[in-house]
C-alpha cells in the first residue's frame, strides 16, 4: 500500500471522494463506517442489512445525524436520497449492489450463502468488492476472482484480518526473494474442538458477538479458514491434515517450523499453520537463506543466526484497516489480496458429534461440526464436504464424531447460489468448462434474483 495516503490526500484536494456500498452492519460493519468517518476521502453512503435499525444505527454510532439518514425500500428511493445528498439505510442488499454511481462496495455478512450472492451480483454490476467473508472466500473464491477479471473490476480480500495481515509480511518475503519456510498466525483463544454456542452464551454477549461467531474462534474452525484463505492466495500449503498448532511462544519459532531434518516438525518448507503461545493477537513468518552475506547482515540485525529468521505483525486491527482495501482498489486498482485460479487448500467439514440420518447441519460455530484444512486434492479424492456448504445439508448416512461428513453422507439443500457456483467451480478447476461458457452461465446467475 505504498503512496496510498499520498493518493487519498490527492483526492480530497480535489474535492471527491470514494463513494462505497455496504453489506451486513453488524460488529465488523459498524465499525467500519466509524472508520470512514474519519477519512474525507471515502464515503459510506448506502448500508444494507436484514435488521434495518442496525443499518440506521451504523450512521448514528458513526457521529452522523439520523436527518441525514434516508431509509429506502426500492431504487428509486435509493436514487432520490442520494439527489438530496443523504446516506442511504435498505433491507435488501440488492439495492446496495445495483444503486449507481457506487464505487466499490463492503460484503461483510459472514455467511457463505448470502456472501456468495452478493459477490456475484456485486461483480455483475461491475463494482470493486472487498469481501470480509473468509468462509465464502475459501469455497468459491477464485471463480469470484476470474470473474471480477472479466468485467475489469478488482476482488480483494480486506485489509485487517491476519490472512491479508500474513499476506503483507508474504509480499514482503518473496519480493526480496526469500524462501518462505512457514507463515501462519496467533490463536487468540483456547482451543477447544467441543465447544458448542451454550458454552460461551455469556462471554459472546458481553463481547457483542453471536455465540456461533464465538465459537467458531474457539474450536478452530476459523484458524483452518484462515490458513486456507492464504494458502490459496499464495501456494503455501497445508503440511498436514489440520496443521500443526504446536503450543510455542515466539522465541522458538525458528526452531519448532524447521525441517525435521533440522529437528523442526515440517515435512516441507512453504507451508502455512498456526500456533498457540504469546503471539496473540498477530501473524508470524519464517524465512530462510542461502546466502552467506545475507547471513551475516541478519546477525548484525539481530534477527538471529539462522538458518531461519522469523518476521512478525503483532497487531491487526481487522475491520479498521477494511477502508485501506477499498481506497486500494478505486484509486490504484490493485487488490489488497485475492486467491489464485485453482484452491490449494480445502477446509472440509467434521462431525463435532455423532450423525444419525435427518440431522441438518447448522452454520459453522453451531452444535454439529468444526473445520479442518487439508490439501485440496487430498479432500477432492476423499469427496469431503466443503465447510462452506455444509450449512442446511441434511445428514443421510451416520457419521461418527470426529469423522469427515463427505458429499456422500449429505443432501444438499436446493436453490443455493454458493452450491452452484461450487459446482461450476470444480468444473472449471478439472477443465469441464470452457471459459465464454462459464462468464454466460456466470452472467445468467447474477442476473437472476439472486
Amino acid at each position: 500500500m505504498f503512496g496510498l495516503s499520498e493518493d487519498l490526500k490527492a483526492l480530497e484536494t480535489s474535492e471527491r471522494f470514494i463513494r462505497t456500498g455496504l453489506i451486513g452492519a453488524g460488529q465488523m460493519g459498524t465499525d467500519i463506517v466509524s472508520q470512514v468517518s474519519l477519512m474525507p476521502s471515502q464515503h459510506v453512503v448506502i448500508i444494507a442489512d436484514i435488521d434495518l435499525d442496525r443499518a440506521v444505527n451504523a450512521y448514528g454510532i458513526a457521529g452522523h445525524n439520523r436527518e441525514c439518514v434516508a431509509v429506502a425500500e426500492t431504487l428509486d428511493d435509493v436514487n432520490r436520497a442520494r439527489m438530496q445528498d443523504k446516506f442511504v439505510a435498505v433491507g435488501d442488499y440488492r439495492l446496495v449492489t445495483d444503486a449507481p454511481q457506487i464505487d466499490a462496495i463492503i460484503e461483510s455478512t459472514g455467511h457463505p450463502e448470502v456472501s456468495a450472492r452478493a459477490a456475484l451480483r456485486t461483480l455483475f454490476q461491475r463494482k470493486h468488492l472487498v469481501t470480509m467473508s473468509v468462509e465464502m472466500d475459501i469455497t468459491v473464491g477464485p471463480l469470484l476472482k476470474w470473474y471480477a477479471d472479466q468485467h475489469g473490476v478488482i476482488y480483494a480480500i480486506g485489509a485487517g484480518d491476519e490472512p491479508s495481515a500474513l499476506y503483507e509480511l508474504y509480499d514482503f518475503a518473496t519480493a526480496l526473494g526469500l524462501t518462505i519456510v512457514a507463515a501462519g498466525k496467533g490463536k487468540n483463544n483456547p482451543l477447544n474442538r467441543d465447544a458448542v454456542p451454550e458454552d460461551l452464551a455469556e462471554e459472546a454477549a458481553r463481547r457483542g458477538l453471536t455465540p456461533e461467531m464465538l465459537i467458531e474462534f474457539v474450536d478452530g474452525s476459523k484458524t483452518m479458514i484462515e490458513m486456507a484463505c492464504v494458502a490459496n492466495a499464495t501456494g503455501l500449503v497445508p503440511d498436514v491434515f489440520g496443521l500443526h498448532g504446536p503450543h510455542v511462544n515466539i522465541a522458538e519459532f525458528k526452531d519448532v517450523f524447521a525441517l525435521k531434518s533440522q529437528g523442526g516438525l515440517l515435512n516441507q518448507n512453504g507451508v502455512v499453520d498456526y500456533v498457540i503461545g504469546d503471539l496473540a493477537p498477530g501473524v508470524f513468518l519464517v524465512f530462510t537463506t542461502d546466502k552467506p552475506r545475507l547471513r551475516e547482515a541478519l546477525v548484525l540485525r539481530d534477527m538471529g543466526h539462522g538458518p531461519n529468521y522469523v518476521l512478525l505483525r503483532p497487531f491487526h486491527l481487522c475491520s479498521m484497516e477494511v477502508p485501506l482495501s477499498v481506497a486500494q482498489a478505486v484509486v490504484q486498482g490493485r487488490s489488497t489480496m485475492a486467491p489464485g485460479r485453482r484452491l490449494v487448500a480445502e477446509v472440509v467439514a467434521v462431525a463435532k458429534t455423532d450423525l444419525e440420518p435427518g440431522r441438518e447441519l447448522e452454520r459453522i460455530g453451531g452444535h454439529t461440526h468444526y473445520s479442518m484444512t487439508d490439501r485440496y486434492e487430498v479432500a477432492a479424492a476423499q469427496r469431503a464436504l466443503p465447510v462452506g456448504l455444509a450449512k442446511g445439508a441434511v445428514i443421510t448416512h451416520p457419521v461418527k464424531k470426529g469423522e469427515i461428513i463427505t458429499y456422500d453422507d449429505v443432501q444438499l439443500p436446493s436453490g443455493s447460489v454458493a452450491i452452484r457456483l461450487r459446482e461450476l467451480q470444480d468444473r472449471w478447476m478439472a477443465g469441464e468448462i470452457d471459459e465464454p461458457t462459464l462468464l454466460q452461465t456466470l452472467n445468467e446467475i447474477a442476473a437472476q434474483n439472486t
